[in-house]
């Protein structure tokens, strides 16, 4: 189990309810839940018009030829300099791409 999830459990004395649905994840981050749902939204979006691309690029190989990659890169560039920059790095999750 993952030690946010075992802190939350902790906290809560319980492993379910509203609060594990929608603040335990924001909070263990550090941030609100209206700050984690606008970023989610904005991250969301921008891998939709990425995928978009891709399908594009896909049926016509000299559009969007680097789109959805650059899209993947700035995104993972974004989440780890908020890590970097979080009240508990250690709690964020790791990615590699």
């Amino acid at each position: 189990m993952a030690a946010v999830e075992q802190r939350n459990i902790q906290r809560n004395g319980r492993q379910g309810g509203l609060g594990r649905l929608f603040v335990d994840h924001p909070r263990a981050l550090g941030m609100s839940w209206a700050a984690h749902g606008i970023g989610a939204v904005r991250i969301g979006a921008e891998l939709i018009g990425a995928g978009l691309a891709a399908i594009v690029h896909a049926a016509v190989p000299g559009m969007f030829t680097d789109t959805a990659g650059r899209t993947v890169a700035r995104i993972y560039d974004h989440i780890q300099q908020r890590k970097a920059g979080a009240a508990n790095p250690d709690d964020w999750p790791d990615y590699e791409i």
